[in-house]
């Protein structure tokens, strides 16, 4: 067990644990590709390695946690179904996990969730929930969901089988690799950087772990440099899976723990690194999963050089999170860009 900020415990995450989520996930889970870019290591300075999650099924690394999560779900509860709350990708893995394992699920999704990600998650075979993202409570309606119906709550992101099965992204990059300088990862509720640094800080010691969130969604941001979770207004931003209002309460507990640092980019960065990542290295991502991709080209990852560590980047792992992006989605954000 590890404390929570507010000194609760809460159950750890090992990488002994991401190991086991792994075997769990072999043959189920894609292992996607790692890619990399002569033009993009130009433009970086460094060596960069791309782990391509856009490539995983449904389309982002969610799939990892949530298979992972209902898979440990005992058979009578299976029977039952599953509940979740999502804006799109972790509702889409979700769903596909309850069918893969025999359940069914209940979806939470916004009212404005992208039309593909809706349509895809019905595809699955989920019974959609809508509610007001601006003015509604997806936890709370999520929890009465799971009461009334006797459904298995399977969170986002602050769950530690969640966050395992999302930790196997960094295991199976660093596995391929070998030793980072530094990881990036695309921060929202948490769950995807807990996993990472779990697994990254474990097996190569020293390495810098650099989270990104958008501008207008800065809560993990705001709550390291206070000390504890801090809320802010809904973030409106493109990079609609990370429009969360504040860190999760363990994987808070766990990056505050790990993290060096976390870097902001703006819309029009990510819009920037979908373009390059669309025309040069001929691969789709979504807003959300161009983050990480966004802080390096615009310069906001800067390690101090202090003696000993890295006065200089030389290995960098970046974890591309996602590729759920409609065709006129897509165009209407690369307009002007």
């Amino acid at each position: 067990m590890t404390r929570s900020p507010a000194g609760a415990a809460v159950p750890a995450v090992t990488l002994e644990d991401v190991r086991d989520a792994a075997g769990r996930l072999s043959g189920i889970a894609h292992r996607t590709p790692v890619l990399r870019s002569r033009t993009l290591d130009a433009l970086v300075g460094a060596e960069v390695h791309l782990k391509c999650e856009n490539f995983q099924r449904v389309g982002a690394f969610k799939f990892r946690g949530a298979y992972h999560a209902v898979s440990r779900l005992a058979p009578e509860q299976l029977a039952r179904g599953v509940v979740a709350y999502s804006s799109g990708n972790h509702a889409q893995a979700v769903a596909l996990a309850a069918r893969e394992l025999g359940s069914r699920a209940v979806i939470v999704m916004p009212e404005d969730t992208p039309r593909e990600k809706l349509d895809a998650t019905v595809g699955y075979g989920a019974e959609i929930v809508t509610y007001d993202r601006y003015t509604g409570d997806r936890a709370a309606l999520g929890r009465r969901l799971a009461e009334e119906r006797g459904l298995a709550l399977i969170p986002p992101y602050d769950h530690p089988h969640v966050i395992a099965g999302q930790g196997t992204t960094a295991l199976e990059l660093i596995e391929e690799t070998g030793p980072l300088d530094a990881l990036l990862a695309p921060i929202g509720g948490g769950g995807l950087m807990a996993g990472a640094a779990t697994v990254a800080t474990a097996l190569v010691p020293g390495i810098c772990m650099i989270g990104v969130e958008p501008e207008a969604g800065d809560d993990t941001l705001r709550s390291l440099a206070a000390g504890h979770r801090v809320a802010v207004p809904v973030p409106r931003t493109i990079a609609d899976g990370q429009a969360v209002d504040v860190p999760g309460e363990l994987t808070f507990a766990i990056n505050r723990r790990l993290l060096d640092s976390v870097v902001l980019v703006s819309d029009d960065e990510i819009r920037a690194a979908m373009k390059l990542a669309f025309e040069r290295l001929k691969i789709v991502i979504e807003p959300s999963g161009a983050g990480a991709l966004a802080a390096l080209l615009a310069r906001r990852v800067d390690l101090p050089a202090v003696p000993g560590r890295y006065p200089h980047l030389h290995r960098i792992g970046v974890i591309v999170s996602g590729g759920n992006i409609g065709l006129d989605r897509f165009a209407e954000l690369m307009t002007g860009c």
